[in-house]
């Protein structure tokens, strides 16, 4: 049976969203309709919409939603009718060699369909007059109603409110998650983040939640300091052209911090987090730059000062794991994720809120569907 939908499409690069109805085809085995009840406005759909993410299209944009199953393919199991369910883009398959080390977050089994925006059997549910359209990470939040596999389903806590089970879907996830499973922040460290976008402000709640002395955010919109230091951020640095921030954060630190991660995803950024760094620390890249960004290493005085740089993507997070644990944290009042959503938009409102974000407005917006 097909049914329709309103959607949120990209139909070529550096130019606006068309929120139009298409034809959406019932879900196969092992999929799942989710009809949505919020999808977050994320940095990482820009990079589609800039031909940054190579993505083919027409296609579907969104990566970060929640929303309630209505219905189910054959053999899906571990999904029923009624379920609250976070949405994953990054799927896996429980069986390679990463996942069996507990490292799902690097399973690169369904990379491919994923990457081309399809489902995992590599065929469309979304169409329209002219064919077939694809759908971001497999997805496709920006809709009233996706068909998606059901591996990428995570159900959490009714009681969770759906713009706030959104953001668990990815910036959350991301900074909350490279705090916890990557750097492993510990009770009395110092932590600096670089960028107070939802990801950065996520690793600012999960540095608070760790119980990090000093959490120090930079940014270079001061419009995002109060709601930094609402959660949980101790100072918050404007980074302005030519500023030495590197003795701004001696003078705070007295050595430089234990942990600083770079929420921005620019070389040179990555660059500053190194020599924002203390000697035995670590430095975590959590943004993304282009696929073919480097940056020059010192490493003979990486290597005197002992310092760590790692990467971590989607928060190293088991997604079946994290977004369960995640939501009760919010539910215990522990990450106030709540703070994070101060913005909300309908649909047809997509390309206001794509521009809000770029115009540096503090906070997450949600897209949120009434039904």
């Amino acid at each position: 049976m097909i049914k329709n939908t309103e959607a949120a499409v990209l139909y070529e690069t550096n130019s606006d969203l068309v929120v139009e109805n298409l034809n959406l085809a019932a879900p196969g085995p092992k999929e799942v309709f989710v009809q949505m009840g919020a999808a977050g406005v994320c940095h990482s759909d820009v990079h589609v919409i800039s031909g940054q993410a190579n993505q083919i299209m027409p296609c579907v944009l969104g990566h970060e939603g929640a929303g309630l199953v209505t219905s189910i393919g054959k053999e899906v199991n571990n999904v029923s009718v009624g379920d609250h369910v976070v949405l994953s883009w990054l799927p896996y398959c429980g069986k390679c060699y990463q996942c069996v080390r507990g490292k799902t977050h690097l399973c690169k089994a369904y990379q491919t369909p994923v990457g081309n925006g399809t489902l995992l059997d590599g065929s469309c549910r979304f169409s329209n007059s002219e064919g077939p359209v694809r759908q971001l990470g497999s997805l496709g939040c920006w809709s009233e109603n996706v068909v998606v596999p059901e591996v990428c389903c995570v159900p959490v806590d009714k009681s969770i409110p759906f713009e706030i089970a959104a953001l668990l879907g990815c910036a959350v996830t991301t900074g909350v998650g490279a705090v916890l499973n990557r750097a492993k922040v510990q009770n009395g460290e110092t932590v600096v983040v670089i960028g107070a976008g939802g990801v950065g402000l996520s690793v600012v709640m999960a540095a608070k939640l760790k119980g990090a002395s000093q959490v120090i955010c930079i940014d270079q919109n001061i419009s995002a300091r109060n709601l930094a230091i609402e959660l949980g951020a101790t100072d918050f640095l404007v980074s302005k052209q030519n500023e030495d921030i590197s003795k701004k954060l001696m003078e705070l630190t007295g050595v430089g911090a234990d942990h600083v991660f770079e929420a921005v995803g620019k070389r040179e950024l990555q660059s500053d987090a190194i020599d924002y760094c203390c000697s035995g620390g670590t430095v975590t890249f959590v943004g993304l730059d282009s696929e073919d960004a480097t940056i020059n290493l010192k490493t003979t005085a990486i290597t005197r000062a002992e310092k760590t740089i790692s990467g971590s993507i989607y928060g190293s997070a088991c997604t079946h794991r994290d977004f369960a644990l995640y939501g009760e944290k919010f539910l215990e009042g522990k990450l106030p994720i709540d703070l994070m959503v101060n913005r909300r938009y309908q649909l047809r409102e997509i390309n206001i809120a794509l521009r809000d974000m770029l115009e540096g407005k503090p906070g997450r917006g949600v897209i949120v569907f009434d039904h």
